[in-house]
């Protein structure tokens, strides 16, 4: 590439002369085969239109000429004419150091330092990064717009080697700071975290506004496919394949650096990662911050979040609990492992990419990783999930389980305390039913869905087994009006059920019991 350098004025009294001088040094400089030209116009102060035409006379005969470092009062005149769309133009920009600045967050493509008491930096990894500058800063308009609290970018700077976005953030503290400062703030953390996670996941974004995020998802198991087991590589691809488009929004980083507090009001940062896609992707990006990259060396997080590892596990699964709207530590279980398979499969394609297979520490992790992942593929067989829904062993041990899920929802709607009590009684004579006979002797699983409907407000639990043919309703109901010596023992569950909700009624479908029960609050 031939680079000339343009300064002082270029006007009508000297453009012929500048132009002839630039030819001659394209004449000796060019490369044969090549028209790439950059023009440095670090020293150049002044253009009229005549030098506009000298630009344009290079520009045809070399169309990847380049013009960078331009003035602010240079480039305001290229924009203006219509430069900026047919020759790539890039601004001069001013210079910043991070030498003793403090790192308040981190990210996937850059790390985040404050440079003064209103204004941080994120400074790019990627050297030629003002694309990525450019994109960040659309995507962060384009969450404004949608409604999501973020910061914009308001200057572009030089930073060592590379380009760094300048944003106002007055004050603002990261929740990994409050987090290892104040551990007492927990859960009000938790809280403020997870209602910014499900305000984000509840924005539809308009299509082909953000990338997907299952397309990216596909090549990482695609890429791992190759160092598992022919069957386990060939399932986890499956797997990813059947999540279905969703354009919802989802972060792609979101941790407790990338969320920050400034006058009582939760920011996100760090917005280059934001995408659409099933929210599982989401909590494999939280689980990886909080545990997965730190489960083989807990001093990782304590580096990059500031907190220790146990605080990590804590709030990941405090948030998880929270999002999902449960304490059932089932139903949480199962969501983190469907979040872990994903989880692990990036961070091994991850750590192969950056040649972690060529030293003994590297390989450790990645088997580490890789046992866990393959044994969570064996009794995986879907990686959606459902908040009103949940897959549990049917044995009688795992009853306080399933009232703890259906409990969760019947809380959340407001559920009067009379007919919470009737459902809990329902429920457990449903379940405790399916696990004495569905299975016997031997076990199997039930799912336990809830939903709830409006006018009038109605809840409505479907328990479904696998287990033999079996209509409750089939029986005849109990003679409750024999004395005590004439009353067989057992066999009042159903008849209380039936007393205990609104409407139940039964079907035997492609192998399965299906047995739903309405109340109307």
């Amino acid at each position: 590439m031939s680079v000339i350098k343009l300064s002082g004025r270029i006007d009508s009294n000297n453009s012929s002369r500048i132009e002839a001088g630039i030819l001659e040094q394209l004449a000796l400089t060019d490369e044969p085969g090549t028209k790439a030209v950059e023009l440095d116009a670090g020293e150049l102060e002044y253009i009229s239109s005549a030098g506009l035409r000298v630009l344009l006379r290079i520009r045809k005969t070399h169309p990847d000429m380049v013009i960078r470092n331009v003035s602010t009062e240079v480039y305001d005149i290229l924009e203006m004419t219509g430069f900026t769309e047919m020759i790539k133009v890039e601004k001069a920009y001013r210079v910043v150091s991070i030498k003793g600045c403090e790192e308040i967050g981190r990210g996937a493509n850059g790390t985040i330092y404050r440079i003064d008491e209103d204004n941080v930096v994120k400074v790019y990894n990627n050297a030629d990064a003002l694309e990525d500058i450019q994109h960040e800063r659309e995507v962060a308009k384009l969450a404004l717009i949608l409604g999501i609290p973020t910061a914009i970018s308001y200057d572009v700077v030089r930073v060592g080697d590379s380009y760094g976005s300048v944003f106002e953030l007055l004050n603002a503290r990261s929740f990994s700071k409050i987090l290892s400062t104040e551990p007492e703030k927990m859960d009000w953390c938790v809280k403020e975290y997870v209602g910014l996670l499900k305000k984000i996941h509840g924005t539809v974004v308009p299509a082909g506004k953000l990338p997907d995020m299952k397309e990216t998802a596909l090549s990482w198991a695609g890429f791992l496919r190759d160092y598992l087991p022919q069957e386990a590589g060939a399932k986890l691809v499956r797997l990813v394949e059947e999540i279905p488009h969703d354009n919802h929004m989802i972060h792609g980083d979101y941790h407790t650096k990338n969320v920050e507090l400034q006058n009582d009001e939760v920011l996100l940062i760090d917005m280059d990662t934001l995408s659409v896609g099933h929210p599982v992707f989401e909590l494999a990006f939280m689980f990886n911050s909080f545990i997965g990259y730190s489960e083989f060396d807990h001093e990782i997080i304590k580096k990059f979040q500031g907190f220790d590892s146990e605080t990590g596990a804590t709030f990941w699964r405090k948030s998880l609990a929270a999002y999902l709207g449960t304490d059932c530590q089932t139903k949480i279980r199962e969501v983190e492992d469907k979040a872990r398979i994903l989880g692990y499969t990036r961070m091994i394609r991850r750590a192969i990419r950056k040649n972690g297979l060529s030293t003994e520490s590297g390989r450790a992790e990645i088997e580490f990783w890789k046992r866990e992942l393959l044994e969570l593929l064996e009794k995986t067989d879907t990686l959606l999930f459902s908040f009103n829904e949940l897959d549990i062993e049917a044995v009688a041990e795992n009853l306080a389980e399933v009232q703890s899920f259906v409990d969760g929802i019947l809380e959340s709607i407001g559920c009067p305390p009379k007919a919470r009590m009737n459902i809990d009684v329902a429920v457990e004579e449903i379940f405790i039913n399916i696990a004495s006979y569905a299975y016997a002797p031997e076990k199997g699983k039930a799912t336990v869905r809830v939903e709830v409907s409006e006018d009038p407000v109605t809840v409505t639990i479907t328990f479904v087994d696998h287990g033999v043919p079996y209509d409750p309703l089939a029986k005849k109901d109990p003679d409750i009006g024999l004395p005590a010596d004439e009353r067989v023992i057992g066999g009042l569950g159903v008849f209380m059920t039936k007393k205990m909700v609104d409407d139940m009624s039964y079907l035997y479908d492609t192998g399965r019991n299906i047995l739903t029960l309405r109340k109307k609050l």
